[in-house]
């Protein structure tokens, strides 16, 4: 990286002590300094240290980091957009990823679960100046996971209550999304969990496609069953597939790429069922949690997703698949500080137990090396 970080005190003691009503004599005089010495500190000629610092703020009423704050680092080159949604003055989320920066939007849908995320910096005006909110040594610590499954913030969880000095920040994207994202070297890892239809594991078959050649380890992650989540107490008799045809059934799709919205597709094609059959096939979701919102509302009937993610929302399932989300890892990211302390995780009872817990879920193969492709 060739940017240069860019960090100055702010002092703020002026503005402060002019507010209190208090002047430099007096405030010279509470602190046992000199007059020269208060008007010096306010023109930034030097920084005071921690007693005299303390003290000011104890006599002005405030905290020491009111008078005093660095000023927010500033990088202006290699900061490389992996959502084309991102805009001017835009609050991002960046990781770097082997020599560059990469920054996700966290804006519209990507701003919150529940809660708003905390951003690592802006985007500045110019479309190319980030201002940091964090030390820039937490985001070169940081590793990145892409997917959709909703037990990788377990994972990330974990990850940081075991070592307090990497992160694991994880990313919903779908299967082929994230695998996209990897190719182009926007994320650390990508999660994908397409079901098997030929003689070799999906998950494999999808990745060595789309990373053409990029040599990977593939890591299992989890089992879980996938399939149609139903309105509660099934008022539609749905218990299969084509019972998604009756004309009364509102769905919602995923989007084109998800590993849900290919098991839907290449099960129609078996069963020769059209899917413009299927009432709402073209209204889309972009996540399981948005799918069982909109049954949980009322607003749909079924909606594809995790047996977890029913359960979770008070819905009722139909299994359609069982199959393996894998952590597709390049092998010359396998010795970044976070990723090898999330294999470790991986392996730990604790983290296997509550994986356990989540209704669909097996820990059966987690943590097993699958392959190297």
């Amino acid at each position: 990286m060739s940017g240069s970080d860019k960090q100055a005190i702010t002092c703020r003691l002026k503005v402060i002590r002019q507010s209190a009503g208090i002047s430099q004599i007096q405030l010279a005089s509470l602190v046992g300094i000199k007059r020269q010495a208060v008007y010096d500190i306010e023109c930034g000629k030097y920084v005071p240290n921690t007693s005299v610092a303390l003290q000011m703020a104890k006599i002005l009423g405030c905290k020491v980091e009111d008078l005093f704050y660095h000023n927010l680092p500033e990088r202006t080159d290699n900061i490389s957009l992996a959502d084309k949604s991102i805009s001017p003055n835009n609050r991002i989320s960046v990781v770097k990823i082997r020599d560059r920066l990469v920054a996700y939007s966290l804006e519209g849908r990507n701003s919150s679960g529940h809660s708003f995320q905390a951003a690592d910096a802006i985007l500045e005006a110019d479309g190319k100046t980030v201002k940091f909110f964090k030390d820039f040594n937490t985001i070169e610590k940081t590793a990145l996971l892409l997917g959709c499954d909703p037990a990788l913030g377990i994972l990330a969880c974990h990850v940081a209550r075991q070592c307090f000095d990497v992160s694991l920040k994880c990313r919903f994207a779908s299967s082929g999304q994230s695998l996209k994202h990897l190719a182009a070297g926007q994320t650390h890892m990508a999660a994908t969990h397409m079901h098997d239809s030929g003689k070799e594991q999906s998950n494999i078959t999808y990745a060595k496609k789309i990373l053409g050649g990029t040599p990977a380890n593939v890591i299992a992650f989890a089992n879980f069953e996938e399939g149609l989540m139903i309105s509660k107490g099934n008022p539609h008799k749905i218990n299969r597939i084509s019972d998604l045809v009756k004309g009364s059934v509102r769905f919602v799709n995923r989007e084109p790429g998800a590993a849900l919205r290919t098991l839907l597709d290449d099960r129609l094609e078996s069963l020769d069922i059209p899917s413009d059959k299927i009432a709402g096939y073209n209204n889309i979701v972009f996540s399981h949690e948005e799918g069982a919102q909109m049954l949980a509302y009322g607003l749909a009937d079924a909606a594809l997703g995790l047996r977890a993610v029913a359960s979770a929302w008070g819905l009722d399932f139909i299994t359609i698949e069982t199959v393996r989300c894998d952590i597709i890892i390049p092998t010359d990211l396998m010795d970044h500080h976070a990723i090898r302390t999330m294999l470790d995780i991986l392996q730990t009872r604790a983290f296997r137990d509550e994986l356990a817990q989540l209704p669909g879920y097996e820990n059966k193969e987690t943590g097993k090396m699958i392959t190297a492709i």
